[in-house]
């Protein structure tokens, strides 16, 4: 038996208005309380016209207060409705899983707890970057990390593929205290690269359009300018592949003869 408090996290897309889908806009319609995180207060306004009682997760976050601190008490500001039995809905920028870790812990929480609760899907900027950029993941890949995680971990990733990594602003930040770091930790990533790029490879920063009436921004330098760029939050950093796929001559030969026998 379900208690009698619910909560549904949604997305609210990129672009202001035009990428939320209808059943997003009805569980925001239709909430006792609705919960926004979103990096504009543009976007704050357009969701208080859809339902009277909207509260920004944005009061929470502070340059020099640690991310963790911070979603703790989202969360927990979150899960006091549900567990008063509201019907509560948190509307995220994006898409409400991707690179957002705390919908989906409130979603196991309020599991956990007994509580219906699920995620809807959004338009990502990921989403938006395969249209902006006219990349077709299956195509040749594409690898996707944190740029701080991609970092500080041993990664083994292939030049054959895309490289895509997001925040780029934020490169190196280990605090989780800072909205951005400055040009000599970005160089530090611009390092790392080097050792499977060459210094003229050409690379891409995008942020895609938050109104309408906006365009992408889609700048490609080389990639030994790297750190003297101008990022944001938003901004994500695209490196195309440089070495064409290897084909596997052993799997190659197996396919042949299970063709042959069909």
């Amino acid at each position: 038996m379900y208690k009698k408090g619910s909560l549904v996290n949604v997305g609210l897309g990129m672009t202001l208005g035009a990428h939320i889908t209808p059943i997003s806009r009805s569980f925001i319609e239709k909430a006792d309380v609705v919960f926004v995180a979103a990096s504009d207060s543009l976007i704050v306004d357009w969701v208080k016209t859809m339902n009277t009682d909207v509260r920004a997760l944005d009061v929470y976050y502070k340059e020099g207060t640690s991310r963790a601190i911070t979603y703790e008490k989202a969360i927990n500001a979150i899960m006091n409705e549900v567990r008063n039995g509201k019907q509560v809905c948190g509307a995220f920028y994006g898409h409400p899983g991707v690179f957002s870790w705390a919908p989906h812990r409130l979603v196991e929480i309020a599991k956990e707890e007994g509580f219906v609760a699920h995620m809807e899907p959004g338009i990502s900027a990921e989403d938006c970057l395969y249209s902006d950029i006219g990349i077709d993941p299956g195509d040749v890949g594409c690898s996707h990390y944190g740029a701080t995680q991609f970092m500080c971990h041993e990664i083994d990733y292939s030049e054959s593929a895309y490289l895509v990594l997001w925040q780029v602003s934020l490169s190196g930040d280990q605090s989780l205290k800072k909205f951005s770091t400055n040009p000599t930790y970005r160089q530090l990533l611009v390092d790392k690269l080097l050792e499977k790029y060459p210094e003229k490879h050409k690379v891409i920063l995008y942020e895609c359009a938050v109104l309408p009436i906006d365009k992408p921004r889609i700048d490609t330098f080389k990639l030994i300018n790297l750190s003297d760029q101008q990022v944001s939050i938003k901004t994500t950093l695209i490196i195309p592949p440089i070495n064409n796929r290897v084909v596997c001559k052993k799997i190659i030969e197996k396919l042949a003869k299970l063709d042959s026998l069909c």
